[in-house]
């Protein structure tokens, strides 16, 4: 029996849609992963809410160029919590009021109206995509299949990409990084277990350890005050970053990811975050010439600050609406 041909990847451009605890992202990509244009809005929490909010941005992101839901290949969501991208339903996501399984992709895509597929992603999943994509324009090469996207937010999670793949996992919880154990019989974590990874090196783990002093993002004024030579921001800094590097050592010794992507809040901070990281798996890897033969430092990178990762990665498996390939026209190699 011959095999079946792949399913068509839908060409012409894509909205790409991030929705987070307090704010949805929007963008639309033409063909070749460029952002035409981008949209924000508050986050409505509840069924109701979150599917108006989405269908809301879409529109809007049509209308700044002209167009109606017919010209569009697809619509990507990206969002929190365990989502089932070919039924295209979406359950716990707690902070968004949507606990009980709800068929998100059939909602928006009724909504709209027309045959415009849509297609529900894990919010990191789509933001190692847009990572990806965006860092393989730049400094990376086009020939980076294994990618991994560590979200330092309110906790601590990985997207994976492998072989140009996403890697879900056999029951959506891979990259669930957040809840290793770090220091053995340590912090109480909210998921029942001590010394989880998140307690450490999470974007609330900083607020709990250096609350802002100032009205700006904890992060920051931590990394202010440890620049200039405060004993306890520098202790507090060091093991925010001894965190983080746990993490990215985990996933290259698990995975042997090209790159790890230091994305989420956490990662604003910039330059200072990087260097903090990168000189403790410098220090780690003096000491074992098998942590140095493999290169830690040298895979990290910082999420583009200018690029809209999640949305654009959700952007980018809209084109596949049935699940199988979906890449940037030239990138024939990627299936997310």
């Amino acid at each position: 029996m011959a095999a079946a041909a792949p399913p068509a990847v839908r060409r012409g451009p894509t909205v790409g849609v991030d929705v987070g605890g307090t704010k949805v992202q929007g963008v639309l990509v033409d063909d070749a992963g460029t952002v035409l244009a981008e949209r924000h809005a508050r986050t409505v929490p509840g069924p109701s809410g979150v599917v108006a909010g989405i269908v809301a941005l879409v529109r809007g992101l049509l209308a700044d160029r002209d167009l109606t839901v017919a010209d569009v290949a697809g619509v990507g969501i990206g969002l929190p919590g365990v989502v089932d991208p070919q039924g295209g339903t979406v359950a716990h996501a707690v902070n968004l009021g949507l606990e009980a399984p709800l068929p998100l992709g059939t909602l928006v895509a009724t909504a709209l109206g027309g045959d415009v597929p849509v297609r529900v992603e894990n919010d990191l999943n789509a933001a190692v995509v847009g990572a990806a994509h965006a860092l393989g324009r730049t400094s990376l090469g086009s020939d980076v299949q294994d990618v991994a996207y560590v979200a330092l937010g309110t906790g601590v999670a990985a997207g994976l990409l492998l072989d140009g793949t996403l890697r879900r996992g056999s029951h959506r919880v891979a990259g669930e990084i957040g809840h290793l154990t770090l220091v053995p019989g340590g912090r109480p974590c909210k998921c029942g277990q001590l010394g989880c990874l998140e307690q450490y090196a999470s974007g609330s783990a900083i607020e709990a350890a250096w609350p802002s002093r100032h009205g700006r993002p904890a992060p920051a004024e931590l990394f202010e005050a440890a620049a200039a030579g405060d004993p306890a921001a520098v202790e507090v800094r060091d093991e925010v970053a001894a965190g983080v590097a746990a993490a990215v050592r985990v996933l290259v010794l698990t995975c042997d990811v090209d790159v790890v992507v230091l994305g989420g809040g956490v990662s604003r901070v910039g330059a200072p975050l990087l260097e903090a990281v990168t000189r403790t798996l410098d220090r780690q890897a003096a000491a074992s010439p098998f942590l140095a033969s493999v290169g830690l430092a040298q895979r990290v990178r910082l999420a583009p600050a200018d690029v809209p990762a999640g949305a654009l990665g959700a952007a980018l498996v809209a084109r596949a609406h049935d699940g199988a390939a979906a890449a940037p026209a030239g990138d024939g190699r990627r299936a997310f």
